[in-house]
């Protein structure tokens, strides 16, 4: 099933023309977008990178909730349960609310290379 996952990913990203970068990260798959998080398989659902003013009504669907770290409520990211991305049509717009946010997010502080 997560074959078909990824793959249904990958086509909808060569669709919308996009170059990305796949990285194991958080006990999933993490696709990079402009060397940023965008999105990636987290805890047996989908983690979404979206723009923090769309969550509040992005939460709205009964399948997504907020995601906590360290107690701490991440403001820019949703947790989808399968039910929410089963369809292409549902995954295709969760992954294009993480797409149109990518150019805002901020990128991690990457180490220097001496």
């Amino acid at each position: 099933m997560e074959n078909l996952l990824f793959e249904s990913i990958r086509n909808i990203l060569t669709a919308e023309e996009v170059q990305w970068e796949e990285k194991k990260m958080m006990g999933g798959i993490t696709f990079m977008v402009d060397d940023k998080m965008c999105f990636g398989t987290y805890k047996g659902g989908l983690l979404c990178r979206i723009d923090p003013k769309d969550k509040e009504d992005l939460l709205k669907n009964e399948y997504a909730s907020s995601v906590y770290q360290a107690g701490r409520e991440m403001k820019g990211y949703v947790f989808l349960e399968s039910p929410a991305y089963e369809s292409r049509q549902g995954l295709e717009f969760w992954i294009k609310k993480c797409l149109v946010f990518n150019p805002k997010a901020r990128g991690s502080k990457r180490k220097k290379l001496e």
